[in-house]
């Protein structure tokens, strides 16, 4: 008569350990989507809502003097090589006197007060180009100036 045990990885062995099962971990979302709900319900609770739709409101009226009349802009342009525009219209000399005699042309042609010289340099224009332009502006009596730039395409470029 032989007597057998059962060892370790025999089936029907009588060791009481538990064999290790094949599923998967599952997970379970219910948990989660009731926690989800109770964040959206807080959420709508919590928030204020704009009011003023609902509300007719009637404006008061006033009577406004009359707008401000801007003054007249002269544009003048710089190209990179000194060549000068008056109010985009190019001029044939490039010396102090023909840009003074465009200026001066362009500055009486306008209504209202003293014009406004806005000038738009080029990037490789001489700083003596653009000076010119300006000591042509105080010759002719505009005494106010200003200076167009182009904002660049990416943030940060140089």
């Amino acid at each position: 008569m032989s007597v057998r045990f059962g060892g370790p990885g025999e089936s029907g062995s009588g060791w009481g350990f538990a064999t290790p099962s094949s599923d998967e971990p599952e997970i379970n979302l219910i948990p989660f989507i009731d926690v989800l709900l109770v964040v959206l319900i807080f959420l709508m609770l919590s928030t204020t809502y704009n009011k003023y739709s609902q509300l007719k409101i009637n404006l008061p009226t006033a009577n406004a003097e009359k707008a401000r009349e801007f003054p007249r802009e002269v544009h003048v342009g710089v190209s990179a090589n000194g060549d000068y525009s008056v109010d985009n219209e190019a001029l044939q000399g490039h010396g102090l006197r023909a840009l003074a005699t465009a200026l001066r042309a362009s500055a009486q042609g306008g209504s209202g007060g003293t014009p406004v010289l806005i000038v738009s340099a080029d990037a490789n224009a001489t700083h003596q180009s653009v000076m010119t332009a300006i000591e042509a502006a105080r010759l002719v009596g505009i005494s106010q100036v200003t200076f167009a730039l182009q904002s660049s395409a990416t943030p940060g470029a140089e």
